[in-house]
């Protein structure tokens, strides 16, 4: 695996039951790399992200995090060992504050350093005692990812973060992207083709679990050439 390279999956095949999901799937992500895998739903974009953070089991390939094999590693083990899953259903523990999600996401990481998550999500602080359940979905969307940052991780997998948030959410969590890049790589799923274009370094397409194209090339990634193959 060269240097820079800190995930790799090969020839990835998912099934649920007798249904395959995923058909000889490989990507491969850089340290410091934003990826972003865009489709249109039921493509298997998600299944991926959860394959390859622990939740789903593949009945063949390989998925290599730095030179570790995760097939078959539990997923909290996966997380602690810095590759991070943040799903898509934006879901915090409701009946607890803000501050007691956190205070779980860093008893798991034996991290105590919120001002890493405060720093990108300053409006974090105002909510430390309201209760999740009455957080909106954009403030719910900061909380996992400032939850998933404790541990200092160095592969961040996020699914669909800008669903149905308002689109001055959207825009910050673009430059939230942008910054967190410096500190770990990011695979996003999303479907907003505007964001995609204006953050991803590579464009994975993907249609009917097979990924179709690589995007590298950034004038074709700035002009959204990916959605020809969707």
């Amino acid at each position: 695996m060269p240097t820079d390279e800190i995930l790799a999956v090969e020839g990835l095949n998912v099934a649920y039951g007798e249904s395959k999901v995923l058909f000889d799937v490989s990507i491969h992500i850089n340290a410091n790399e934003i990826v972003s895998c865009v489709g249109r739903n039921g493509a298997g974009k998600s299944t991926l992200l959860r394959t390859i953070s622990g939740f789903v089991k593949p009945t063949s390939g390989t998925v290599m995090f730095a030179d570790t094999s995760l097939v078959g590693i539990k997923c909290y083990d996966i997380a602690r060992m810095g590759l991070k899953y943040i799903p898509q259903d934006k879901k915090v523990f409701s009946d607890l504050t803000v501050r007691e999600n956190l205070e779980l996401g860093s008893y798991a990481t034996q991290d105590y350093n919120w001002d890493k998550v405060t720093e990108y999500f300053p409006k974090l602080t105002l909510l430390m005692e309201r209760k999740a359940g009455y957080l909106s979905g954009g403030e719910r969307q900061m909380l996992m990812i400032g939850r998933a940052l404790l541990g200092d991780p160095k592969v961040l997998l996020v699914d669909e973060p800008t669903e149905g948030l308002a689109p001055s959410i959207v825009a910050q969590l673009q430059n939230v992207f942008l910054e967190l890049s410096k500190k770990a790589a990011l695979v996003i799923v999303e479907q907003n083709l505007s964001l995609v274009s204006a953050i991803s370094q590579r464009v994975y397409a993907v249609k009917e679990g097979r990924v179709v194209h690589e995007i590298s090339d950034e004038g074709e990634i700035k002009n959204n050439v990916c959605e020809k193959y969707l």
